[in-house]
């Protein structure tokens, strides 16, 4: 099937052949007959993407100091290499969907194969969209009508948040798509509307819907204009709908307004606001958040809560269902607003349009001939063909097709003498970007391929860290060489799971993900520490920065938290370089207002050859800081390594660094863990990093969680006592 993205490096609209999305539970399945391209939003899209570096900048200034921040603690190719990634992933265009359902998840009851449904999926021949962003279609709304429904919720949520009542006198600044829907959303509520735009067909629409409406362009002071609409006593309520850099649209909203009058913006202005214009009428200003309540909200949109109805009574779903009631009952007319029909395959006609300011609803059509059965099959598309170079090479399917991967483990993993023969994601848009980028001959959403297929040698895991045991099983279960990304596994009884599977494997193979101990500094560091006569004390410092509270890597079921999800890493790391089992771990983490804070946390290792190891693992800091700093004292000397670009030598042999060490290119060891990881399939050894250390490096983040959540220390228990000494 064919889905649009937007190609942020040229600027180009691009329709990507992708595999049918998989129907995860809570999900439902639907086949597109129309979607509106959001002629304000996916222009602004375009605008970006058309324009070069520093263009991008300006438009980005909240992102330059990150940028800026970054190249000060990695290095300018690093920031320009990861810039430059991000920027080689197309975005997916499109957000108002109308079409029939082919599919549902385990977890959803109330809808069927075959009922007629709005959704917020983008332009694609079938979409996946959680449960709680789709809405019954009334019978007697056709779907181009109810394709503009998640549009129309935006304009909806900006009116809910103005709360107008009857009779009141509200501004409209702006009239696109959202401007136009919200005058005969106000309209319909009885309120007299004033509208301003610089396009004279927009003003003429207005018009038509009742509103009192001006072209901008002809001189109209808006501010004149709404005080001759209000016989001086100034407006009720702004919306403003405008999409410009201006801070004119909330300046004249304030100037406009009543005592005590409420603004709210869905539009992008300037917003260079004047404290005196707001403060000596005690005017209201709040930013509407799209759809409305549970927008962003992944306990409601992915996971499926719904927010009860006497304490939410308009979420974003609810809201789409009353924009379906308004067009049902003739309130809202999308028909005026529907300036061109494109077939789907025609998208670069309807984008050519997209610049022309008298383009407002721009509707596409999709062919719906084909069975369901044919389109349910469509799980696996063919990329590329294999490559003559690659025969007699380890066969690699990778699954997960995230930032990450994309970003790091796909780019480096293209360098080694590997075949790519799959790519999986759930959603196959992600998977089919990296197919096409990389090489990989099929891009799929059904991962049963990859442990079925005989030619497959090796699986790559890099989905989120809930899933990761489960394939390791599958994958050691099945005879593959496994290689997962940290962490192991988020759980005892998933290690516990994991242990089993590869005891029971005929010829187990297993490597995680632990890039840092291959490292070019973590070499040097390693033959330094290699003759110490005593035990050695270190000390790891990850300034590891703030994430929200709604990340995923924070919800214990899905990411595990950051101890295991992330400082993982370090106890890996000192489990390596002092080169002695760990057999202790105690932990604490700072308490503050919301209970304990996983993200800032000490943690205290004790190893079996009488060596300690200590990791600062905090969130708190500033990212003008390094992220990464590692000391180990020992034998009267020190090693200390900078951010895994140099290390400097206190009382070791080795000299000074050169200037050439401290200015170097950050390197965490990618490339050199993939160069081992291939080495060792080729000459048929055992994985580079062996289970012993995987499974007490595990064992040792679950501990220090545990001791964290204690609030109290204690020795390590293991999930296979063997495990716990050196091999």
């Amino acid at each position: 099937m064919k889905q649009l993205l937007q190609n942020l490096e040229s600027g180009a609209v691009e329709a990507l052949d992708v595999p049918v999305p998989s129907v995860r539970p809570g999900d439902v399945l639907i086949r597109s007959h129309s979607s509106v391209i959001s002629a304000g939003t996916e222009r602004m899209l375009n605008s970006f993407a058309t324009a070069n570096y520093l263009n991008k900048a300006r438009q980005q200034p909240e992102r330059v100091k990150e940028v800026l921040d970054k190249a000060r603690t990695d290095g300018v190719a690093n920031t320009i290499a990861s810039v430059q990634s991000k920027l080689a992933v197309p975005i997916p265009l499109g957000y108002s969907n109308a079409g029939t359902v082919l599919a549902v998840g385990s977890d959803v009851s109330d809808l069927a194969v075959g009922d007629r449904v709005v959704s917020n999926g983008p332009h694609a021949e079938v979409v996946a969209v959680p449960r709680n962003l789709v809405a019954r279609l009334p019978d007697d709304v056709d779907f181009d009508t109810g394709a503009f429904t998640v549009i129309a919720a935006i304009a909806l949520q900006g009116v809910r948040l103005i709360n107008p009542t009857i009779g009141e006198r509200i501004a409209v600044f702006g009239l696109g798509l959202v401007g136009l829907l919200a005058v005969q959303i106000l309209r319909a509520n009885g309120c007299q509307v004033v509208a301003f735009d610089f396009v004279q067909e927009r003003v003429d629409l207005a018009r038509k819907y009742g509103a009192t409406a001006h072209n901008l362009g002809d001189g109209v002071d808006p501010v004149l204009a709404a005080a001759e609409f209000t016989d001086g006593q100034g407006i009720d309520g702004v919306l403003v709908a405008a999409s410009t850099s201006s801070d004119d649209p909330i300046r004249q909203a304030a100037q406009m307004s009543r005592q005590r009058g409420r603004i709210v913006l869905t539009g992008v202005v300037g917003l260079n606001l004047k404290r005196e214009d707001f403060y000596e009428k005690e005017l209201q200003f709040s930013v509407s958040c799209s759809y409305g309540p549970g927008r962003y909200d992944s306990s409601y949109e992915i996971e499926g809560h719904d927010y009860p109805i006497g304490f939410v009574r308009w979420t974003e779903q609810r809201n789409f269902e009353a924009v379906l009631g308004l067009m049902s009952d003739g309130l809202i007319d999308v028909s005026s607003l529907t300036t061109s029909r494109n077939k789907f395959e025609d998208f670069e006609d309807a984008y050519a349009a997209l610049h022309g300011g008298a383009h407002i609803g721009i509707v596409l059509n999709y062919d719906t001939g084909e069975t369901a059965e044919a389109t349910l099959s469509k799980t696996v598309v063919e990329v590329s063909k294999p490559q003559r170079s690659q025969v007699g090479r380890p066969c690699v399917a990778v699954i997960g097709a995230g930032s990450f991967a994309l970003g790091v483990l796909l780019p480096t993993l293209a360098e080694n003498p590997v075949r790519l023969k799959y790519v999986v994601s759930s959603g196959g848009t992600s998977g089919s970007v990296a197919a096409n980028k990389f090489g990989i001959e099929q891009s799929t959403t059904d991962s049963n391929v990859v442990f079925d297929d005989p030619e497959v040698d090796v699986v790559v895991i890099s989905t989120r860290h809930n899933s990761h045991a489960r394939f390791v099983q599958r994958g050691l279960r099945a005879g593959k060489a496994v290689f997962v990304e940290k962490p192991l596994a988020i759980t005892r009884e998933e290690l516990a799971s994991v242990a089993i599977a590869y005891e029971e494997a005929t010829a187990p193979w297993l490597m995680v993900g632990f890039n840092r101990r291959f490292a070019p500094v973590t070499s040097e560091m390693r033959e330094a520490l290699a003759g110490r006569q005593g035990p050695a004390s270190a000390v790891f410092i990850a300034n590891a920065g703030a994430l929200p509270d709604t990340h995923w890597t924070k919800d214990p079921a899905i990411g595990g938290g950051r101890i295991i999800g992330e400082a993982c890493h370090y106890i890996d790391y000192l489990r390596y370089l002092i080169d002695s089992p760990i057999v202790s771990v105690s932990a604490r983490s700072a308490s503050g207002p919301q209970g304990l804070e996983e993200d800032n946390t000490s943690i205290q290792l004790g190893f079996a050859d009488g060596s300690i190891g200590t990791i600062h693992y905090f969130s708190s800091g500033s990212k003008a800081l390094a992220k990464e700093r590692c000391e180990v004292f020992f034998d009267g000397k020190v090693l200390q390594m900078d951010n895994f670009k140099a290390v400097k030598r206190f009382g070791v042999s080795g000299g000074k660094p050169k200037l050439s060490q401290l200015t170097s290119r950050q390197d965490k060891g990618h490339r050199e863990q993939f160069e081992a990881v291939v080495t060792a399939l080729c000459d048929g050894q055992q994985s580079p990093i062996p289970f012993a250390d995987l499974l007490n490096a595990s064992e040792a983040s679950l501990a220090a969680l545990e001791s964290t959540e204690r609030r109290e220390s204690g020795e390590m228990t293991f999930v296979r006592p063997e495990y716990g000494s050196v091999e």
